[in-house]
């Protein structure tokens, strides 16, 4: 890959994706110059879909379909991002079913608006997050892979399912989309209606709580395969899913209202994510027990009902 293609897509990641930006800082470069490639597809495609304001369905779709003519080397790239990823693509093996899986989640986002059920949104999920998990596992090159992969799945969809909590506001507000699964809200009680017009009630703040506790299992079993990455990507991933994660802390900080306004992490609270994770792991190599440690994700069993006015305590964490 040329050097200014991954200059481009490390602007990209650097713009639109901070908190994934930290902890890919910490990637070696082996990794770290791909993930910039990669992330920067991932989001050139989201944006097609995302920001789409005044283009019609049938243009969105095909631009997507450009995309993935370019991504699988179909045509010649028009964008250095898309240059750079076909190269990666071939230089790690990367199938062109992960590819196809990731384009066709961002084409259900053009007229889907609304989960049924939370086997419905994890189906989405296998593409905009799972293949997600599945390219970067491989760019990592684990001598495990097969082992690494399972669990990499889980975490990416445990990435997504957090980026939707914390995003309900904005997903309502400018893209008219609602990704809790509508079974639960009707289980605790909560009306579209509500969702779209931003108001906060108790029974949503139940149904937030059933949605993060969901999201926290596969936290448990994404950060369980991080032993099985190289050694040099254990810590990097490890940052990623604490940072990830600590908007749990923000949004319990809230009381569960993320219709009011979005938890966004602070740059401070950001560092000391990462300032106690690296002093842990300096200490103790095995990713699960540093993460029980210093993450926002509860170490008790789930499925027992929260205490919505309960905080996960930690090591202390700075509010700005």
């Amino acid at each position: 890959m040329k050097r200014e293609h991954v200059d481009e897509g490390k602007e990209i990641q650097k713009r639109t994706g901070k908190t994934f930006y930290l902890a890919t800082r910490f990637l070696p470069k082996r990794v770290r110059h791909a993930t910039h490639v990669l992330y920067a597809f991932f989001r050139i495609a989201d944006e097609v879909v995302d920001d789409a304001d005044g283009v019609s369905p049938p243009d969105q779709r095909a631009e997507l379909e450009s995309l993935r003519a370019q991504a699988l080397g179909e045509a010649e790239p028009e964008d250095p991002v898309l240059e750079a990823f076909q190269e990666l693509k071939t230089q790690y093996g990367i199938d062109d079913e992960e590819v196809d899986e990731f384009v066709d989640a961002m084409a259900t986002d053009i007229t889907k608006s609304h989960y049924e059920t939370y086997a419905d949104l994890e189906s989405y999920m296998r593409g905009s997050a799972a293949a997600v998990g599945v390219m970067m596992t491989a760019i990592m090159e684990p001598e495990m892979e097969e082992a690494a992969l399972p669990h990499a799945v889980k975490l990416g969809e445990a990435f997504q399912l957090t980026n939707f909590l914390r995003d309900v506001r904005e997903d309502i507000l400018g893209r008219d989309r609602i990704y809790l699964p509508q079974e639960t809200l009707r289980e605790y009680g909560v009306p579209n209606e509500d969702i779209e017009t931003l108001e906060y009630t108790d029974s949503f703040a139940r149904a937030m709580a059933h949605e993060l506790e969901r999201a926290e299992e596969l936290y448990r079993d994404g950060v369980a395969g991080i032993r099985y990455l190289p050694e040099d990507c254990q810590l990097p991933v490890l940052l990623a899913a604490v940072l990830y994660a600590e908007h749990h802390a923000l949004i319990r900080e809230q009381e569960y209202d993320v219709l009011s306004s979005e938890p966004s992490l602070s740059t401070t609270r950001k560092l000391w994510c990462v300032a106690k994770t690296r002093w842990h792991w300096h200490w103790n190599r095995d990713p699960e027990a540093v993460f029980q440690r210093v993450s926002a994700v509860p170490t008790a069993e789930p499925g027992t009902e929260p205490d919505l006015h309960s905080h996960e305590p930690g090591d202390s964490v700075p509010t700005q």
